[in-house]
C-alpha cells in the first residue's frame, strides 16, 4: 500500500526547491565578459585631498572612451563592477555593489556613485582583509565572468590582519586574478610605515594569478593615466608584450621566495609610537 509523503518531509523537500531557485547558479547567472572589483585604500595614510584624488581618478576612468571601448570590444560587450574601500582587517565598504556596464551612460551612473559620499578612513592596512572579502563578494556574485580580476589599489605593505601571501595563493587557486596599484606618493598623514619598494612588494607579495600585472604611481599627476591604463589592459585581457614597452611602466607578477612578504608587520612590530596613523 502507497503511503502519502509525511508532511514534514514534504516541507524541507519544498524548502530545499525554493532555496535552489533563489540562488544563481551557472545556468541562469548573467555571463559577463569580466568581474571586476576595485579594492581601494582608505587608510588613514592616505590623506583627504588623495583620497578624492583616487575617487576622482576612478570616476574619470571609467567613463573615458578608451575603456567603454574596450568594455564593448569584449565577447559579451558588458562587465560586472563592484567597487570596495578597505582599510583595517574588518575594515571594508561597498560603495557600489556588483553593477552591469555596457555602455558610457551606465559607467557614467557608477561614477556618479563615487561622488555622493566623501570616503571615510580608518585605521591600519589589511591588504589580506580586502583580497579575503573580494573573494566573498566573487562567490556571493549573481554574475558569471569570463575572468575574475580584484584590482588592489594601496599606499602600505600589509600591517593587520592574515598573511598577505596566503590570501594572495587561496585566490589564484580559484583562478581570479590579483592586479595592483601600489601608490608610492608619501603625501598622506605619516610617513612611519612607508616602504620604500612598495613596488616590488605588489609585484612579490600582492598581485598573482593569470596575466597578473601592476603598474606603480609614483606622483599623484600620474593616478587618472595609471588607472586608465590599467583598466583598458584588464578588460582587454591582460598585458601584451608592446604594452609592457610603452606609456606607463607595467610589471608582471613575480612571486620570490626570498621576497619579505612580512615587511608590514615587522614595521609595525618595531614601531616607536604608542599609536598608528594607518
Amino acid at each position: 500500500m502507497s503511503r502519502a509523503p509525511q508532511p514534514r518531509l514534504a516541507l524541507q523537500a519544498a524548502l530545499v526547491l525554493a532555496m535552489a531557485g533563489a540562488v544563481p547558479t551557472a545556468a541562469t547567472a548573467e555571463v559577463v565578459d569580466v568581474e571586476l572589483i576595485l579594492a581601494v585604500d582608505v587608510s588613514l595614510s592616505m590623506s583627504p585631498g588623495e583620497l578624492a584624488i583616487q575617487r576622482d581618478g576612478y570616476a574619470a576612468a571609467l567613463t573615458h572612451e578608451q575603456v567603454i571601448r574596450a568594455i564593448q570590444d569584449g565577447v559579451h560587450g558588458r562587465i560586472a563592477l563592484a567597487y570596495v574601500e578597505w582599510a583595517g582587517a574588518t575594515v571594508q565598504h561597498i560603495v557600489v555593489p556588483w553593477t552591469i556596464i555596457t555602455n558610457l551612460q551606465e559607467a557614467e551612473a557608477v561614477a556618479e556613485q563615487l561622488t555622493l559620499h566623501p570616503p571615510n578612513s580608518a585605521r591600519r592596512t589589511s591588504i589580506s582583509g580586502a583580497l579575503a572579502f573580494a573573494g566573498d563578494m566573487f562567490a556571493e556574485s549573481p554574475h558569471r565572468g569570463l575572468k575574475r580580476v580584484v584590482d588592489i589599489s594601496g599606499d602600505g605593505p600589509n600591517n593587520q590582519g592574515g598573511l598577505v601571501s596566503p590570501a594572495r595563493d587561496a585566490l589564484v587557486e580559484q583562478g581570479i586574478t590579483i592586479n595592483g596599484l601600489p601608490l608610492m606618493t608619501s603625501g598622506g598623514f605619516s610617513s612611519v610605515y612607508d616602504l620604500a619598494n612598495l613596488d616590488l612588494y605588489y609585484q612579490h607579495c600582492v598581485i598573482g594569478g593569470p596575466g597578473a600585472f601592476m603598474i606603480p604611481v609614483n606622483d599623484w599627476t600620474q593616478f587618472p593615466e595609471a588607472v586608465r591604463r590599467k583598466l583598458v589592459l584588464e578588460l582587454a585581457g591582460g598585458p601584451q608584450p608592446q604594452d609592457l614597452r610603452q606609456g606607463m611602466p607595467v610589471h608582471l607578477a613575480q612571486a620570490r621566495d626570498d621576497a619579505d612578504c612580512e615587511i608590514g608587520e615587522k614595521m609595525w612590530r618595531d614601531r616607536s609610537w604608542m599609536w598608528d596613523n594607518r
